[in-house]
């Protein structure tokens, strides 16, 4: 059984295919392919403007990925595409291309929540059988767990999703968006040694993030590190400047604290859901899951349990077509699709509204 999943949610476009086989050996990914809409420096990317990079991308990627997967159309079984959550207008775009390819090739629809795409690849790439979910990025902020067909949300984010208080603050940096402000804040994370008092947010099981944003663009503000000019003559030295004995941080040294502190909220909550559910085992998925320093800080905790850490590499935790066709193919295996009538995209799909038929 094949399938190909398409994915649009934001700023990346993505295009897999992923083969079952029929005797019950593992399954291959046979391509996986996409395209990123990168802004400006300083900038975010606005639904129209992502929306048109999609519609520009789809129809070549959706080629690329049969080419590089030597699969014919007849091959293919089903075609699964992002229902939400995400933006609205580049949703719109690959659902429209999604609704088309299965009119003019006479297959089934399946339409996928974003979030159990990004829980199921993860399973299925790193071997977790039942672990505590953390969903990161730039749209998303969740700690899930299993029960009962359903994935349950245990905590998430009062306010914005932790990938996108990164991404706002390198807008506030200056930094540059490719391949990913929170890559970039990463890498100059690295550099910093000072650590720079923020909120601490957690309320229970949730977080909030607006007030750290808040209080780091003013430090930011505070000490002349932020804009463009700022950005520029740090790009003319051979080396970033990093921590020094003096008493103003660095722009490394904010990177390093924000990076801290909201990973330190984010192991809290997770440790929390693993206590109550008695599990050892921690997934994390999404975009700001392929951070090291996130799987780190995570992988102590886990180790202190007894407990393990599964992560996957940014080819499966970065939003990805291979993740739409993998939860659609379990689905489509269930009899599980979607009509075109109830084919409509929509910007808030809460993780616990799918039920997930395929599990016990």
């Amino acid at each position: 059984m094949i399938a190909i999943g398409m994915e649009g949610s934001a700023n990346k476009i993505g295009v897999g295919i992923i083969f079952h086989p029929d005797d019950g050996s593992p399954p291959q990914v046979l391509a996986n392919v996409r395209h990123t809409y990168v802004s400006p420096p300083g900038e975010g990317f606005l639904p129209k403007d992502t929306a048109i990079h999609h519609r520009a991308w789809v129809v070549r990627l959706v080629k690329n990925a049969l080419n590089e997967a030597q699969v014919a159309v007849a091959d293919v079984d089903c075609i699964c595409f992002t229902q939400g959550p995400g933006m609205g207008a580049p949703l719109q775009s690959v659902a429209v291309a999604a609704r088309m390819m299965s009119l003019l090739w006479g297959k089934p629809l399946v339409g996928v929540n974003h979030c159990v795409g990004h829980i199921e690849m993860g399973r299925l790439i790193t071997g977790a059988s039942n672990p505590v979910v953390l969903y990161v990025s730039g749209g998303n902020t969740q700690v899930i767990a299993y029960s009962s067909q359903r994935y349950r949300i245990f905590g998430e984010t009062l306010d914005m999703a932790v990938g996108n208080c990164l991404d706002r603050f390198a807008r506030t940096l200056h930094i540059s968006n490719d391949p990913a402000p929170g890559y970039n804040i990463e890498q100059l994370a690295k550099q910093g040694k000072r650590l720079v008092d923020l909120p601490y947010v957690v309320k229970g099981m949730d977080c909030s993030f607006s007030g750290i944003l808040a209080a780091i663009d003013g430090l930011a503000a505070t000490y002349g590190l932020g804009g463009e000019e700022r950005a520029r003559e740090e790009a003319e030295n051979t080396k970033a400047k990093t921590s020094d004995d003096s008493d103003t941080p660095t722009r490394a040294d904010l990177c390093f604290s924000l990076q801290e502190t909201i990973y330190a909220m984010l192991v809290e909550i997770t440790e929390r859901a693993m206590a109550h559910v008695g599990s050892k085992q921690v997934l994390i998925v999404g975009g700001v899951g392929s951070n090291e320093r996130l799987q780190e800080m995570m992988g102590i905790m886990a180790r202190d349990r007894g407990g393990s850490v599964y992560a996957t590499d940014e080819r499966f935790c970065i939003d990805n077509g291979i993740m739409i066709a993998q939860a659609g193919i379990l689905a489509h295996k269930e009899g599980l699709h979607t009509s075109l009538k109830d084919s409509v995209c929509t910007q808030r799909f809460r993780t616990d509204e799918v039920f997930v038929k395929w599990r016990d």
